[in-house]
């Protein structure tokens, strides 16, 4: 909108959901406290649900994989936003200073394992819901808020069936991740390669005898290791990595020589680089070092809360959403109209359900959280109470926005 209209109403929302904070950390604090590894949400999923029938949400359903799915609006436009509800464990608990699981608030914070990553998300997200509803933001439009599954194991996986399933059709996604809330419209993809290398076992006390693979791989990890310093740079995204994280072999006994070796590559992807690019360089690799290896990338196959596999390969496409895009224009006027300032442009160091969402099926995407992204997973986890606030301001907002074009 250009006339004076959009700023007084960006003015109502950020009043409202300063209105809405109690209610608003109260969800947030309950969140917390529902525990819930990748596969086991079924707790949050249903106090997501019960939350978005209390502020009075259109529609609410629980899709076969365990997702929650909420609709305000009835328009033929269709946006919604995302915020997963899987965690990551706690770690070693003597590293918290509290509970990680009581939503503690001190300093203008709550601290808990999830607070950040990402249920502050979920939390401002429903009551931006409520009041779209309340000051009749939805004119044209319906917007899903949906609280996903199984991200922290599988990124992208809950998307990839929403959109693989056709449960959802939107225009336009808004991951709610942190972001320290600037407008994040990008991230670099990642792929999950293994590279296995055979031998030929025999007893440890004649190794002569037998090839051993874990000799064999050592070369292999050193070429990989040489290979990180010649992958592709980006001005956006940066560059792209890979490193070795895990390494096992197949052995009869500590006193046999292995017959089988291999090890995991965490490979960051950045623009130009896809999933044949990058096994292809690997496998180069390895060959200049003159080893002979079987390159793959993995598939995960676990059940979700509801009993549901979806196997998915572990290829997580990179993607970026283009500077002058509508919906980035739009969701810089929110943020000022909301915030009363300027918003920055970045994007994420980490993955998210955008691998999917655009990387994998091509639905524009941008991102927009409270809290920062380097304190998700560490130990005394937290976010800002101000942010969830100024959060769910934005999201109200952004919906009228997408709608003036």
């Amino acid at each position: 909108m250009n006339d004076g209209s959009s700023d007084t109403t960006g003015a109502r929302i950020a009043a409202r959901a300063g209105e809405l904070e109690t209610p608003m950390i109260a969800f947030l604090r309950d969140l917390v406290a529902a525990r819930g590894l990748s596969g086991q949400e079924e707790a949050c999923v249903r106090r997501v649900a019960r939350e978005m029938d209390a502020v009075g949400f259109d529609e609410v359903q629980i899709d076969p994989l365990g997702n929650v799915l909420g609709r305000v609006g009835s328009g033929p436009r269709v946006f919604a936003f995302d915020a997963h509800l899987d965690t990551v464990d706690v770690g070693d608990p003597a590293q918290w200073d509290c509970d990680p699981f009581r939503g503690k608030i001190e300093d203008g914070k709550v601290f808990g394992r999830g607070a950040v990553d990402q249920k502050a998300g979920i939390a401002g997200m429903v009551y931006a819901g409520k009041i779209m509803k309340e000051l009749g933001l939805l004119e044209g439009c319906q917007v899903w808020m949906t609280g996903t599954v199984m991200e922290e194991d599988c990124d992208g996986l809950c998307w990839h069936y929403i959109l693989n399933e056709k449960r959802l059709a939107p225009e336009l996604v808004v991951s709610t991740e942190p972001t320290n809330l600037r407008i994040n419209r990008g991230q670099r993809g990642r792929m999950e390669i293994r590279v296995r290398v055979k031998g030929r076992s025999c007893h440890g006390s004649m190794p002569h005898l037998g090839e051993n693979a874990i000799h064999r791989i050592a070369p292999a990890i050193t070429a990989i290791e040489r290979l990180n310093d010649r992958l592709k740079d980006d001005p956006f995204l940066g560059k792209g990595t890979c490193t070795v994280t895990w390494i096992g072999c197949t052995t009869p006994s500590l006193c046999a020589v292995p017959a089988e070796a291999e090890f995991h590559i965490d490979r960051r992807l950045t623009a130009g680089e896809t999933r044949e690019s990058a096994l292809r360089e690997v496998e180069d690799a390895l060959k200049a070092a003159d080893v002979t290896a079987e390159v793959f990338t993995l598939t995960y196959r676990e059940k979700a809360w509801t009993g549901l596999e979806y196997p998915m390969d572990k290829y997580y496409p990179t993607w970026v959403l283009g500077e002058d895009h509508p919906a980035l224009r739009a969701a810089q006027r929110a943020y000022s109209g909301t915030a009363g300032r300027p918003a920055e442009i970045a994007r994420w160091n980490f993955s998210t359900n955008g691998v999917a969402i655009m990387g994998l099926h091509g639905v524009s995407c941008l991102g927009f959280g409270p809290g920062r992204e380097e304190v998700a997973h560490t130990a005394n986890e937290y976010v800002p109470i101000a942010d969830v606030v100024t959060a769910c301001a934005f999201y109200a907002a952004l919906p009228r926005e997408l709608m003036a074009g």
